[in-house]
């Protein structure tokens, strides 16, 4: 999944960052509200990870304005505030859930779990292409019922792909959504995960479904 983490200090951004690639998430960072908003407009992330205390614009005034904005991504709310009433104020304003700071990485994943797993239920519980089938809220992928295991980074190209279905879809728009801002565009990784892919869905299988478009990208469609 595509997260975009919006904290201040560069300590604890660089812990729950690392920590969320190393669990196969792709996520963006930005270190101040006002950039946080802006960021958070672009409808490519899946969850929003929100400190309240920020500079230049706080958490409060950025989920507010975002959701103003009619942007639906789930967000968690990051607040060393503890009392009843500050987390009343943050779920009113349209919060999905709220989070103390210290915490247990542990939990933060659960709870970042347990939002995705709403909002893959929610969106759709199970998607399927062709003999083709993809679970994103227990992460299962199989293909004519055989079980297909993929890393993390396959899973979530797989699940692009198919939300993607007949549409072709470029390098660029790939990286933005299943990699971060960051990942270097020249490199040919994406083409490598395509081929795993392909390896694992369709080398066992006579009708192919995922195919590469000549100077383009890539769309996954039966033919």
């Amino acid at each position: 999944m595509r997260l975009l983490l919006v904290e201040d200090e560069k300590k604890v951004a660089s812990f729950i960052k690392k920590g969320l690639e190393e669990e196969g998430h792709s996520v963006d960072w930005a270190s101040d509200g006002k950039t946080g908003f802006f960021m958070g407009l672009d409808d490519v992330y899946d969850l929003v990870i929100l400190d309240v205390n920020l500079p230049n614009k706080d958490g409060l005034t950025v989920l507010r304005e975002l959701r103003s904005k009619k942007i639906i991504t789930p967000i968690l709310l990051l607040t060393v505030r503890a009392t009843i009433e500050d987390k009343v104020i943050g779920l009113d304003t349209g919060a999905d859930d709220y989070l103390t700071k210290p915490f247990a990485f542990q939990e933060l994943l659960a709870r970042i779990r347990a939002l995705l797993r709403r909002r893959g239920e929610a969106d759709s519980p199970i998607l399927t292409v062709a003999d083709l089938s993809l679970d994103p809220a227990r992460r299962l992928v199989s293909r004519s019922d055989r079980k297909i295991d993929l890393t993390s980074k396959e899973f979530a190209l797989l699940e692009y792909l198919m939300r993607n279905e007949e549409r072709v879809v470029t390098r660029t728009m790939i990286s933005e959504h299943v990699w971060d801002h960051s990942f270097d565009t020249e490199t040919n990784v994406i083409d490598v995960y395509v081929n795993y892919l392909r390896k694992k869905i369709d080398a066992n299988h006579e009708s192919k479904l995922i195919h590469t478009v000549r100077g383009v990208g890539y769309v996954l469609k039966v033919v």
